[in-house]
């Protein structure tokens, strides 16, 4: 075991766990209250390297499939490779709608049909590339961490990888069996603009939002449905003897009420008696309210999605930072009042080094992990960060990226300036703990190891 947590106490690792740089040992973890180095790729830290040199093909693929997982799945988040990879992606979804657009218009089908194909190949390549490498770092994702086949199997089953899936089956399809309908199959390359929902924040929200009002979007399409039936059957009393070509049956005065429930009004059918005219009106009006409901539950509900990260601050929420045990009454609903929740995506940033600082944070759930030009540190649940910065009246000097959905909650630097002046003992509190963690890193700094604080 290195020299670094040779000591006995681990009550640094309450809170966060040291991840050392690759200027140390690459690799080794002090994982949470364990007090112990665990490699990252599960071998021990005392082993030899010719005991565990028959294990490197192994870590080694490991960490291919990671890099690789982490490029797909996080793009830009991921650094340039999956910048680059995501912008290649969305180029290749709109080159290719707008070449199956543009493949049927006669003078460039015809004209162009070679090269129309030489693109689809391509296109296809890469589609299918991109579903069998999502598919082979599926363990990497913690959802699908168990069995390698079981997991790839449910994960093929989620409904971005149904839609990656689609993208490019039908053309193995023409290929295999080319009696097949082109025109379906070209609908079904249409489809191809369904993957930029994967790379869409806004599109993904929207789905979500669907999903989630789904019964009372049901509600109002009944609702709509029974206004409809009652508007055509109105109009079939009133209009049916008179105009029996226009409003003769059932179904043509449903057509009617459909599209002029919808303000449609194609003119094609016109009501010509006085109550046919007022019930034309009557469900005009109603229509514009009808689809006013679906329209209202979802901006309301797209809203709410945009700032879920938003949420009420509660006596257990704040129970769960140990920073706060023993603070008087007084000083926990000031808190109560000052803090603001946030909820923070995995791979995205909280603070950027160098940016000035302008709030304190606390980890409710989740982890986070604060990165330094000596090391990372990864933030458990219960740690606090941004405390220095706002006491020196300095720049933030680490940047920390969410490792998980964080919970969070932040106190304002002018709600921490206030706080402190009517409450010292909470600054004196926060300054002894920061104080007693640096400490602790001065004392588990390894012979092998260097870390600058």
């Amino acid at each position: 075991m290195p020299d670094c947590l040779a000591t006995p106490d681990k009550a640094l690792y309450t809170d966060f766990a040291v991840i050392w740089p690759s200027g140390g040992e690459p690799g080794h973890i002090c994982e949470q209250g364990s007090g112990a180095l665990a490699d990252t790729e599960g071998t021990k830290t005392g082993e030899p390297a010719a005991k565990s040199g028959g294990r490197k093909p192994r870590q080694q693929e490991q960490s291919l499939r990671f890099r690789v997982h982490e490029v797909l799945e996080s793009g830009r988040s991921s650094g340039a490779l999956g910048l680059a990879f995501e912008a290649l992606l969305i180029l290749l979804i709109i080159t290719n709608v707008a070449a199956v657009t543009i493949e049927t218009m006669p003078q460039f089908g015809t004209a162009y049909h070679k090269w129309f194909n030489y693109f689809e190949i391509v296109s296809v390549a890469i589609f299918t590339a991109e579903y069998v490498l999502r598919l082979w770092t599926a363990p990497e994702d913690p959802r699908f961490s168990d069995n390698p086949t079981r997991a790839r199997l449910r994960f093929a089953l989620q409904p971005y990888m149904v839609i990656d899936f689609l993208a490019f089956a039908p053309a193995y399809v023409a290929l295999f069996i080319p009696i097949a309908d082109l025109r379906i199959l070209r609908m079904f390359r249409l489809l191809r603009l369904l993957k930029m929902a994967r790379y869409s924040p806004a599109v993904s929200t929207l789905i979500h939002v669907l999903s989630q009002e789904r019964r009372a979007l049901f509600g109002t399409l009944l609702l709509l449905l029974c206004v409809m039936c009652m508007s055509a059957e109105f109009m079939y009393i009133a209009e049916g003897h008179v105009q029996p070509n226009v409003f003769g049956t059932l179904p043509d005065c449903m057509y009617w009420a459909i599209v002029t429930l919808t303000t449609v009004g194609y003119g094609d059918k016109v009501p010509i008696t006085q109550l046919g005219r007022l019930i034309a009106g009557v469900t005009m009006i109603l229509g514009l309210g009808l689809f006013a409901l679906p329209v209202g539950i979802i901006s309301a509900s797209f809203l709410s999605e945009i700032r879920r990260r938003d949420f009420v601050v509660t006596w257990n929420m704040i129970s769960q930072i140990p920073l706060f045990a023993g603070l008087e009454v007084a000083a926990l609903n000031e808190l109560m009042v000052m803090l603001r929740s946030y909820m923070i995506d995995e791979n995205l940033p909280v603070v950027v080094a160098g940016e000035p600082a302008v709030a304190m944070y606390f980890i409710v759930s989740g982890q986070a992990m604060m990165e330094t030009a000596e090391r990372k540190i990864r933030l458990n649940p219960g740690a606090f960060f941004g405390e220095d910065a706002l006491l020196q009246s300095k720049p933030y000097e680490a940047t920390v990226i969410a490792h998980s959905q964080l919970r969070l909650l932040a106190l304002q630097a002018s709600d921490f300036a206030i706080l402190i002046r009517k409450h010292p003992g909470v600054r004196r509190r926060i300054e002894r703990i920061s104080l007693r963690r640096q400490e602790k890193f001065h004392k588990r700094r390894g012979p092998d190891v260097e870390v600058d604080e």
